[in-house]
């Protein structure tokens, strides 16, 4: 059969095939005529060419990306793919000619490839798998390591601990299941709302897939076949949060230069011999700029991702022994480079070690099994074969089956290469193998994970406050029947219970000015909810943003202000302002913090508070999105929430209010009838801007209203079925010749 395409009254596409390729080719279709610009601008990220048509501010990504080998080890792992699992290759291959097909249509109705004069490129089969690849590449979080090097240096060991919090750059989620025991129907519930970065057009795309081996509705990645994270089978249901688990290592190289005029390169390996590393050259066009030139480095390690053969080499107690410095000089070790021009000197070399550049398997094989799945045990097969990101998974059935487990490979090995930058020449920081899978449970009919420390805790380092979590099973253990349209309430949840520490200061303080005084005490009646109309959290925000500010100005933590010169993409993670704002709990509940005057910079803050007008939450703390290109203009609206609340609309403390990470989407999956299920994203289903669902679900987004699941195709509206066509001649060889 012809695959066949419905819209419903959002515009979420509603795909029909009789088989799975071609369903897969549907959707990739199906995807690019609705996506195209989100679609052409992955591929280009996961190939480090973006900043060839979005210009200077996408170079230090583009070079990162080529350090990493996103492309080459997507490649690598497609070939992995086509040897193991020739079945899901071919399938991931449909999607992609799919992709190929619509794209023409999609970039002609998309006003953005005008803009920037972009002609759609072609996609090969590892495509998919790359821009997979380059949406995860920082989910664990490995510039974190660079920052506790810079805190043991400047600190000590102990200060690691304080700091030890989620922040803007980790991508968390709310997730929790009710087992039939606390719902209205007897039947399991799962709801929750992944926090990513807000996009626009969205991360997540909502799809409903259908075939003889199976029907399946949920949030796909745009750019990847199938539904991996978030999907309801009409039997099974399941979803995702980040486990928080650390699984990927850096390592501080030795090189030398050897031959080739000295352009060979060697490194030093824990068994003292030098062995030769691959180096080549690339170059990262600039729009409106001059090229980049990349110097790609991989070590038996991984690729080198910071510093590079001019960069500083170790010194001190690292060079180690006087044969190996001896052997150095004799053979051209590679010189310590020149002092920046902000003076602290060039970084590395420093080597990243990540599972699939390891293995060559980034664990699409799951994807398949997932969407065939009847039942949670079905879930927990296709999961045993996930590799990244590591995730917490929640799963249920309509038979009452329930599963709560972590998916995803984490390396065994030592301590320290979870926590710090660890040397390469050492012995001792090996991968031995992988962790066994940890199962969690299910306790009083509810199970909720929400980035705090759980069944992951074994693989993780640092995880977020147990805040969002303990307040969602606070919400969930209120009742014993709920209806699923009732959970729409736990994900508006306001409640800022980190606002306690700040709060027991300011009951302390005396002395303060009238004015002052008064605004204290208002805040000790406030009700610690973040509501976007609230001028009790717009006050509790402007004391904290100067409690935040003056603690980062200190002089015991302002050496934290200057770290070395990192790539600019490590740089979020090394920042000083959003590293206290979001440790701010932890900061000033130390026992005792550096011999910090805890109380006088509570006190300044909250006389600063007072001497300036203060409005409502929402005037400041409004929704950012981020955009490929600017210059669209919107009045983007005011947000209720923050970074602690289940209601996760993260601002950053001391930096500002603007919110650019939140839910990328909601979701409530009722297993007792697949259409009692509510979904919602931050903007549309549509990638076009001006179209009818370009932005039209932004406005119960805000209000924590859902959208009604339907596969009822007589609630649908059918699209005339697309017509196959090749790309023509002329475009096809534009595209090769111009393809950024």
């Amino acid at each position: 059969m012809t695959a066949e395409l419905y819209r419903d009254p959002w515009g979420i596409p509603h795909l029909r095939a009789g088989s799975a390729l071609e369903l897969a080719h549907a959707q990739g279709r199906t995807t690019a005529v609705d996506r195209a610009w989100q679609l052409e601008v992955e591929r280009h990220r996961s190939r480090g060419t973006s900043a060839a048509f979005l210009g200077a501010g996408e170079a230090s990504w583009d070079v990162f990306a080529r350090r990493a080998r996103l492309d080459d080890t997507a490649r690598r792992c497609f070939t992995t793919l086509e040897r193991r699992d020739p079945e899901t290759a071919a399938w991931v291959v449909r999607y992609v000619d799919g992709v190929n097909e619509g794209l023409p249509e999609g970039a002609r109705r998309t006003p953005e490839f005008a803009r920037t004069g972009l002609v759609p490129g072609r996609w090969e089969p590892w495509t998919p798998l790359g821009v997979w690849l380059a949406t995860h590449i920082l989910f664990a979080g490995f510039p974190a390591k660079l920052w506790r090097e810079e805190v043991v240096r400047r600190l000590g060991a102990e200060a690691v601990g304080l700091f030890a919090t989620d922040g803007p750059g980790t991508s968390g989620s709310n997730g929790w299941l009710v087992t039939g025991e606390r719902t209205a129907t007897g039947r399991p519930v799962i709801a929750g709302d992944p926090h990513r970065f807000i996009e626009e057009p969205g991360v997540y795309q909502q799809i409903h897939l259908s075939c003889p081996e199976f029907d399946v509705v949920g949030l796909a990645v745009p750019g990847v076949p199938g539904i991996a994270h978030f999907a309801h089978t009409g039997t099974v249901a399941w979803a995702i949060t980040n486990a928080m688990a650390d699984y990927q290592d850096l390592y501080r190289e030795r090189l030398r230069r050897t031959g080739n005029g000295g352009q060979d390169l060697e490194a030093l390996d824990p068994d003292g011999r030098w062995r030769a590393v691959t180096r080549h050259l690339e170059t990262v066009e600039v729009a409106g700029g001059a090229p980049v030139e990349v110097e790609v480095i991989e070590t038996a390690r991984g690729p080198v991702v910071i510093g590079g053969s001019d960069a500083d080499q170790a010194s001190g107690e690292d060079q180690g022994s006087g044969e190996d410095q001896e052997s150095r000089e004799g053979h051209g070790a590679v010189p310590e480079g020149p002092e920046g021009a902000d003076g602290r000197g060039a970084v590395g070399p420093v080597s990243l070690r990540y599972p699939p550049r390891v293995t060559g398997d980034l664990g699409f094989s799951a994807l398949l099994p997932l969407l065939r799945a009847r039942e949670v045990a079905d879930v927990d097969r296709a999961f045993d074969l996930w590799a990244e990101p590591v995730n917490v998974v929640q799963a249920a059935d309509t038979a009452g089956g329930v599963l709560h487990r972590v998916a995803g490979r984490v390396p065994v090995r030592g301590r320290d290469n979870r926590t710090r930058i660890v040397a390469a020449w050492e012995p001792g920081h090996e991968w031995r193998g992988w962790h066994e899978t940890p199962y969690g449970t299910v306790e009083d009919g509810i199970a909720v994970m929400a980035n705090q420390r759980g069944p992951a805790t074994p693989l993780g380092v640092e995880f977020a406050p147990p805040h969002r979590a303990a307040r969602i099973r606070e919400l969930l253990t209120s009742r014993t029947a709920w209806p699923a349209p009732d959970m729409a309430a736990v994900h508006m949840d306001t409640h800022l219970a980190s606002a306690a520490p700040l709060l027991d200061h300011l009951a302390a303080l005396d002395g303060l000015t009238p004015r002052a005084a008064a605004l204290r005490d208002r805040l000790l009646l406030w009700d610690r909810r973040m509501e976007a109309d609230s001028t009790g959290a717009a006050a509790y925000a402007a004391v904290r943003t100067g409690v935040v500010r003056r603690l980062a100005a200190h002089p015991v933590l302002a050496v934290l202000a200057d770290p070395p010169a990192y790539p600019e993409v490590l740089r979020p993670w090394l920042a000083l302002l959003p590293r206290v704002g979001f440790a701010l709990e932890n900061l000033l509940r130390a026992e005792e913090l550096y011999g910090i005057d805890r109380a006088d910079l509570v006190r300044a803050a909250v006389e600063e508070a007072a001497a300036r007008p203060l409005g409502v939450w929402g005037d400041s703390h409004r929704l950012a999105p981020w955009r490929a290109l600017t210059g669209d203009a919107y009045e983007e609206p005011g947000l209720a929430g923050d970074h602690d609340c289940v209601l996760c609309t993260s601002a950053v403390p001391g930096v500002g209010d603007l919110s650019a990470r939140g839910p990328a989407a909601r979701y409530v999956w009722d297993l007792a009838d697949r259409d009692n299920s509510l979904w919602v994203v931050p903007f549309g289903a549509s990638g076009v801007p001006g179209s009818a669902h370009h932005r039209d679900q932004l406005p119960l987004w805000l209000r924590g209203e859902l959208v009604p699941v339907s596969t009822d195709r007589n609630r649908l509206t059918r699209e005339p079925s697309p017509v196959p066509h090749d790309t023509p001649a002329a475009v096809r060889d534009h595209e090769e010749n111009h393809d950024h």
